[in-house]
């Protein structure tokens, strides 16, 4: 891994194992402790079983935070949603390659609507679905976890997938980031951005009663600074 891929790794807190009764606060805190955006996980209770929130937290969360919103969307068509997440405060929206039949036009209403669009796979979806999409997007995310639920198990095949993953776009679209979701903590970053991720979403590696919110992110730096 080369250090300007280093320097450019992103940390993304993700809301959905924070405390919910304090958003704001956890939210605040995250950016003062040094994340560079925060994630947001939509899910419809279809396209994954559970059931989270919807363009109104979104906006929430925009009145509480300067940081890029990252808003991923684990519903049955997205086209439906677009506008609304946007409208929302989302600086980029993330759609499953699995929930749409017309992706290159799902994708052509994120960037119409002023958002960045990214492409996501469940971790048993072929990496081949991305060679025609990946030119016309600005990230692409690796689910590490089988989508729905926070607080899984890295999925260990999941390091080999992204680096397959970074080659196609190193191919077709070098410029794109490519994103990882899902059982990632101290214990494994350095892997992941070893093998191409540089946007590294963490739940519950952040959020969490062990230690500050600050002290999270700083350990998972050191981590990938010792790798």
């Amino acid at each position: 891994m080369s250090s300007r891929m280093i320097r450019s790794m992103q940390i993304a807190p993700s809301i959905l194992t924070a405390d919910f009764g304090h958003l704001a606060t956890e939210v605040a805190a995250a950016e003062a402790g040094g994340a560079n955006a925060i994630h947001l996980d939509v899910m419809d209770g279809r396209f994954v079983p559970n059931i989270t929130f919807g363009p109104a937290v979104v906006a929430a969360v925009r009145a509480a935070t300067r940081l890029p919103l990252d808003v991923h969307l684990m519903v049955e068509r997205p086209e439906r949603h677009i506008e609304a997440f946007a409208q929302a405060g989302a600086t980029g929206i993330t759609v499953h390659l699995e929930a749409t039949r017309h992706l290159h036009r799902v994708v052509q209403r994120i960037v119409e609507s002023g958002c960045r669009a990214g492409i996501a796979l469940n971790p048993a979806s072929p990496i081949e679905c991305l060679r025609e999409i990946s030119p016309f997007v600005d990230l692409v995310l690796v689910m590490s976890v089988n989508p729905g639920y926070g607080g899984q198990k890295f999925i260990e095949t999941s390091t080999s997938k992204l680096r397959r993953v970074r080659k196609l776009l190193d191919e077709f679209n070098p410029t794109c980031d490519l994103e990882v979701d899902g059982g990632v903590g101290p214990q494994n970053i350095g892997d992941v951005v070893r093998n191409g991720a540089n946007v590294i979403v963490v739940g519950s590696a952040i959020y969490n009663g062990d230690r500050s919110v600050a002290e999270n992110i700083a350990l998972l730096r050191q981590a990938v600074a010792r790798r």
